[in-house]
This record gives C-alpha cells, structure tokens and sequence, in this order.
C-alpha cells in the first residue's frame, strides 16, 4: 500500500520569533524581544517582576549587564603598557605554536621536543616557553621582533643551567643555538639593531590581532 508521506503543519524553522506561553495568565504571545518573559499585559508583568523566578532574571540581566560595563570600562581604562604586554603575549604565543608545529627543539640547550616532554611535562603551564635571545629589559626596542623569539624549555628560559650546553651559560647556548639556526650574520643584525621602536596604541591593537588570527590559523591547521 502506498503511503502519504508526513507532512508537517509548520515548519522546523521560520524567520518569525517563536511563541511563548505567559507564565502569569497562560496565554501565548509572540515576544518582541528574546528576552521578553511575560505578555504584553501590565499586570502579568508586575507580577512576574514580584516572583522568585522573575526576581531571578532580573539579577541575572543585571549581572549581564554589569559585567558587559565591566569589560568596556576596563578596554577605556588600558595604558598603552597593558596593551604592549598584550602584543608581547599574541608574538609569543605565535612563535611558541609556529616552533612546535615545525618540531623545533630548545634553541638554547638542544633538546628535542619528546625528551622536553618528558623531562619537563609535569610544568605548570607546560614544558615549552617562547623566550626572547635579546632580554626585553635591556633591548625592549626588540621584545616584538620574531625573530628575536625562540621556543625555549622551560628551564631554559627559566634561567637554569641543568640542561644547558656544558660549559655555557644559557644565553651563550641561546646565541650558538641561533647561529645553527639563522647564521652568525643574522645574529650579529639583530644583535647592532638598536631602533627605536615607539609603537601607538593603534599599532599595538593591530599586531596582538594579526597574530592572534595567524596563531588560530596555525592551530586551525593541526587540528
């Protein structure tokens, strides 16, 4: 026997708000308005508003609300120092990723990613840094170069010399690590390189978003 297929009466989905049942009066109404509760009436909204529920979701409205003010109050209140820190953190956190992603080991003792992992693991925050082969406090005219940021183990960028090359301390491990990497001719341009870099806010903004977005992509990519 042939059967009529199932039709149904109104659609999964429509352009229109869904309906609501008012929880004062019981009628259904359309909501104007995502977060309308009640109907239109005046009465079941004051009742509501009495109502343990309605009490309920006006303080979570207000908590909304207040934590939005929040977030807005404190971008107007940052200084050009937090939104550099932020810049420092999108470069890091690229050049971290990016080193990962191509099997880098630590630029300063030489380790590979694998004995890192199992040697340094259980580190807060894992065992990989991105450390900077120019310190930011004595050359912060560098501290957003990329290539002045290496992946590092934790140790290392620590400052410990457990793991380190023997016989060097770790920043001369740093720097014959980079010579391996890039070439002693590199290393000695970014070693003279004394520019003055004073970026503006603007500036800043735009680089922690350009590397925010090329990490993402990096991590889009392993996945």
């Amino acid at each position: 026997m042939k059967r009529t297929p199932l039709q149904r009466k109104t659609p999964l989905k429509s352009g229109a708000p869904r309906r609501k049942r008012c929880p004062e009066c019981r009628v259904m109404f359309t909501p104007a308005r995502d977060s309308q509760a009640v109907c239109g009436e005046i009465e079941c909204a004051i009742a509501y508003g009495k109502s343990e529920k309605g009490q309920a979701s006006a303080k979570k409205a207000l908590a909304d609300v207040g934590r939005r003010d929040i977030e807005v109050r404190k971008k107007a209140l940052k200084t050009r120092s937090n939104h550099m820190k932020d810049a420092e953190k999108a470069v890091r956190d690229y050049r971290r990723t990016y080193e990962l992603s191509i099997g880098s080991g630590c630029i300063s003792c030489g380790g590979s990613q694998e004995s890192i992992l199992h040697a340094q693991g259980w580190k807060t925050g894992g065992a990989f840094d991105a450390g900077h082969f120019l310190g930011k406090g004595a050359r912060p005219e560098l501290r957003l170069v990329p290539s002045n940021i290496w992946l590092q183990c934790k140790s290392c960028n620590a400052g410990s010399s457990k793991y380190a090359r023997k016989g060097q301390t770790v920043s001369q491990a740093f720097r014959e690590g980079l010579i391996g990497r890039i070439g002693l001719e590199a290393v000695e341009a970014l070693e003279a390189d004394h520019a003055p870099r004073k970026e503006t806010i603007e500036q800043l903004k735009a680089i922690t978003a350009d590397y925010r977005a090329k990490t993402r992509e990096l991590k889009g990519r392993a996945a």
